[in-house]
């Protein structure tokens, strides 16, 4: 029995001591709200709005006000910052255990200014959206 125990300790450390394959999901967190950035700057509102939670259950009419809304937004960035030329992760904290995370990007503008804004998401199924 002692034999099998110093066996498996060995192997049990091993595998604990591991490199992960994978990222980790306040990565995945991260480059999603970072790729859904980059559709409402690419110009695919609709895209970016079906990145928030719940998009799928809410009246056709709510959605294409937050489809304007988006667009408004971008044009609004526009005419005061010429625009937001990257979206830039700086940081992600997430809580498994909730399916929840805050992703920290970073916005560079046209004219030269930077500025942090904060990111709320959450994972249903795989997938993490914007809340």
């Amino acid at each position: 029995m002692k034999k099998l125990l110093l066996l498996f300790l060995p192997l049990s450390l091993l595998v604990a001591c591991g490199e992960s394959t994978g990222p980790d999901a306040s990565e995945l967190a991260a480059q999603s709200a970072k790729v859904y950035y980059e559709q409402l700057l690419q110009g695919d509102y609709a895209s970016f709005v079906d990145g928030t939670y719940r998009t799928d259950s809410i009246p056709k009419s709510y959605r294409e006000q937050l489809i304007a809304n988006a667009k408004m937004f971008v044009g609004q960035q526009k005419d005061e910052h010429h625009g937001i030329k990257e979206v830039r992760v700086i940081r992600a904290t997430a809580d498994t255990a909730r399916h929840v995370a805050t992703v920290f990007l970073g916005f560079v503008y046209g004219d030269s200014l930077n500025e942090q804004v904060v990111v709320p998401m959450v994972e249903r199924g795989g997938v993490w959206y914007m809340r």
